[in-house]
């Protein structure tokens, strides 16, 4: 059941908002209920459809959390030029 919600916003994200709407095709309204639907959500679901592009760029590959990355590059570039 849908019900009536009354906001109050900055008048310029306003516009911002309603063109995004307009140019993906969907009401400003679902953004807003898929929006506060991810935030509330108790299971992590993806509101919107990852791209192809981007589901084809992804490995898979866990990045540790404490890696360091300069190090990383370092290591792979004096691999690379031996």
């Amino acid at each position: 059941m849908d019900t009536k919600l009354t906001l109050k916003l900055n008048q310029e994200i306003i516009e911002r908002a309603k063109e995004y709407a307009f140019n993906k095709k969907i009401s400003l309204s679902r953004i807003v209920e898929a929006y506060l639907q991810s935030l509330t959500s108790e299971t992590k679901t993806d509101a919107f459809e990852i791209s192809p592009f981007v589901r084809s760029i992804s490995t898979g590959t866990k990045i540790p959390l404490d890696l360091d990355y300069k190090e990383a590059y370092f290591e792979h570039l004096m691999q690379k030029h031996k």
